[in-house]
């Protein structure tokens, strides 16, 4: 029996695959090991398979798109409502099998290499600046227990830290005065580093156009723009920039019933990185809005008259993910309307 749709189950080593024929009979329900599901795939004709979209599933959606097949990537979460009762890899497989050819369910765009090379930089910057942070608290609580107060601040905790490492010695013991000479020293090192990411990412922002065109919108850095293409690419597997702006989080929950429309806080769901390069490029824009009023645009003046600050900044968040989503489908820079 021909197999039209399998569902894949993915793992470190050990892989499910589920098969089904065109009248929908099980044809298959088994265990391969990683060397085994290659060879298997590669025996077969081409058909739709399905899998849901995690650490690895993009490499292998490539793998088997060079063999022919139809691949589709799946949402976890989607997947969950069609797995009947239990937890096993073959009921998985199964669930994923059944969820693929749903003809309303809803897909991830699969990414390049290049894109998910561009995306480790991202992933690797933000693990740094998480140890970062982690550092300086641990650094700024530790002096203080001695009675040492470090302003607030990153350039302040680092020039604090360059202080002790060119010489500056506290009235503490030698052993608290070793320790806070080695925190200084790793923090340092690990503010280097990050520079180091930064410096990179603006390399890859000045031969990437499309990087270059989101820029031209206000609050799109070289992080978020960057971010933004190795996450979506050209944007075209969203129809319209409001379903962009849902994919982020952006747009209100709908608890609507019995004719009653109700809306209520953000969704919160989607890419959290993205969410938060925008929201944060948004809380500089009102920054520089308070500060230089003459800069700002009417929607935000009058915005922030009516709303506070952090309701205004993730109201303009949206509104950009949609001007990011028509800048990348346009192809075009973004040009402000002028009243």
């Amino acid at each position: 029996m021909q197999v039209t749709t399998i569902g894949v189950d993915l793992a470190k080593n050990i892989f499910q695959v589920h098969g089904i024929a065109r009248d929908e009979e099980v044809v298959f329900n088994r265990p391969l090991r990683r060397a085994q599901l290659l060879p298997f795939f590669t025996k077969l004709e081409p058909c739709l398979i399905g899998m849901e979209a995690c650490s690895n599933a993009h490499h292998w959606a490539r793998e088997f798109t060079a063999l022919g097949h139809i691949v589709r990537l799946i949402p976890p979460k989607y997947v969950k409502p069609y797995v009947k009762r239990g937890k096993s890899d073959a009921i998985d497989a199964e669930a994923i099998c059944e969820a693929v050819t749903r003809p309303t369910m809803r897909f991830v765009a699969i990414k390049t290499v290049e894109q998910q090379a561009l995306l480790s930089l991202h992933r690797a910057r933000a693990l740094l600046v998480r140890q970062r942070t982690q550092l300086i608290n641990g650094l700024r609580g530790m002096v203080a227990e001695f009675g040492v107060y470090i302003a607030k601040g990153l350039a302040r905790v680092i020039g604090f830290a360059e202080d002790i490492l060119v010489g500056e010695v506290l009235d503490l013991p030698e052993i608290a005065n070793e320790v806070i000479h080695n925190l200084c020293e790793h923090l340092v090192a690990l503010h280097a580093r990050i520079r180091w990411y930064e410096e990179r990412l603006k390399l890859v922002a000045k031969e990437d156009a499309r990087v270059r065109l989101l820029r031209t919108i206000p609050g799109v850095g070289v992080v978020t723009a960057s971010a933004i293409i190795a996450s979506i690419g050209d944007g075209h597997q969203f129809r319209n920039g409001r379903e962009f702006a849902a994919w982020l989080g952006l747009t209100p929950a709908n608890k609507s019933s019995g004719g009653k429309e109700k809306l209520g806080r953000i969704t919160k769901m989607g890419d959290q990185y993205l969410r938060c390069l925008l929201v944060v490029g948004m809380t500089s824009l009102v920054r520089q809005t308070k500060s230089h009023p003459e800069r700002a645009s009417k929607w935000l003046t009058s915005l922030l008259e009516r709303k506070p600050a952090r309701v205004a900044t993730v109201a303009m968040a949206n509104k950009t993910a949609r001007i990011v989503w028509a800048v990348l489908t346009r192809n075009e820079p973004y040009t402000p309307h002028t009243v």
